[in-house]
């Protein structure tokens, strides 16, 4: 089934401001909150729905990528989704609603507080050319693996955990403040219900340790500086069951010796001699798909810029490849033999016998000083 419009879901025009798309989001978090409608997987279905349409819509990024591109700006697959970070789940979302009547936004279901595992990031530094034709690679990074010597118990072998006496395993505690009947956060088993008076001493009572792990990444061709891949579960192990967090894999390229890159678009200084500059012909420049040829016009001046449509990058979202843009720089002669003085000499003498005919540019340049000082 097709998703909804993100605006639809929460009732609002497309050039609603940050305040409106709130104040929509309040009312409709209120009504089909999962408290105020047990066991209504309808009204579950929906609030996740609005959940995932404010989430859209209020960071910035992410709504300039759906109002351009839709739904596929924002898909986690395409490297588009995915910019937050942290603890997920219900409570998390409308904090900032619920906090003052429920405890920092939490449920107020029973049973130990179940936690959605940290986001990762993993800083991939890649070649330019990598970037524009693709790859596949394979990357190690640090995660937490259930501990071997307790099997995730955090109990020292022959013992188990037992249920914590100040919250009696429900993992949260309840607070009277005036007419508010008040839930928290077990200050003593820190939501998970138990307590383990006997810690694993693999783990120091964690029940899980830290190990490095290969994961194999698909890097798209046109992938640019500063994007972002996602790994769906790949972060940090959630706790008290809780999903794992997901791995965000961001690209930076190198440096390149020869071209930098402005969007789907490769810039290059092109150096050529003076005599080529003031004759014209043909000259070889680079591409990253091999060396192209096109002719100079005689009288070429420094600064001068020359188009090579199509030998840019093909973006990951883009139909068709950018363009490579060379600019000429005239090269000055250095280290010169005493003949090859005397002859620069005789043919500057020659040019200023010409006139203004062969520098216009100096011609222009002098009339204008001479404007001035008169």
């Amino acid at each position: 089934m097709a998703k909804r419009d993100f605006y639809e879901i929460l009732g609002v025009a497309k050039n609603a401001s940050e305040e409106d798309i709130k104040k929509a989001y309040r009312k409709l978090a209120m009504k089909y909150h999962p408290d105020r409608n047990p066991d209504n997987k309808e009204a579950e279905e929906k609030f996740k729905e609005v959940k995932e349409a404010y989430e859209m819509l209020t960071n910035p990024e992410k709504r300039e990528a759906y109002d351009r591109y839709g739904h596929a700006g924002v898909d986690p697959n395409m490297g588009g989704g995915g910019f937050g970070g942290g603890a997920g789940g219900f409570g998390d979302a409308f904090g900032d609603i619920f906090g003052d009547i429920f405890g920092g936004g939490r449920s107020r279901s029973a049973g130990p507080q179940v936690y959605r595992g940290a986001d990762l990031r993993y800083n991939l530094e890649i070649t330019l050319e990598q970037a524009a034709n693709g790859f596949d690679t394979t990357i190690r990074v640090p995660s937490w693996d259930k501990c071997d010597t307790c099997h995730g118990s955090g109990a020292k072998p022959g013992t188990q955990p037992v249920t914590c006496t100040t919250c009696h395993g429900h993992g949260q505690v309840r607070m009277q403040q005036g007419f508010f009947s008040i839930q928290q956060t077990c200050p003593k088993c820190h939501g998970s219900g138990k307590m383990i008076p006997e810690p694993c001493p693999s783990c120091s009572g964690a029940g899980r340790i830290k190990r490095n792990k290969t994961l194999e990444v698909k890097i798209p061709a046109g992938i640019d500086n500063g994007m972002r891949i996602r790994s769906t579960g790949n972060g940090e192990p959630g706790t008290n069951g809780g999903p794992s967090g997901d791995l965000y894999v961001e690209i930076h390229i190198k440096p390149h010796p020869v071209f930098q890159r402005e969007g789907d678009d490769l810039h290059c200084e092109m150096p050529i001699s003076f005599s080529k500059a003031a004759l014209g012909g043909e000259i070889e420049v680079p591409t990253l798909t091999g060396k192209v040829s096109f002719t100079v016009p005689e009288g070429t001046q420094t600064g001068k810029t020359f188009r090579l449509k199509g030998k840019g990058i093909k973006g990951v979202r883009s139909g068709y490849a950018g363009d490579l843009f060379c600019h000429v720089v005239v090269e000055t002669p250095v280290k010169l033999t005493e003949k090859q003085k005397d002859l620069l000499r005789e043919f500057e003498r020659m040019t200023n016998e010409g006139g203004a005919k062969h520098s216009p540019q100096s011609k222009g340049w002098m009339d204008k000083v001479k404007d001035f000082f008169e």
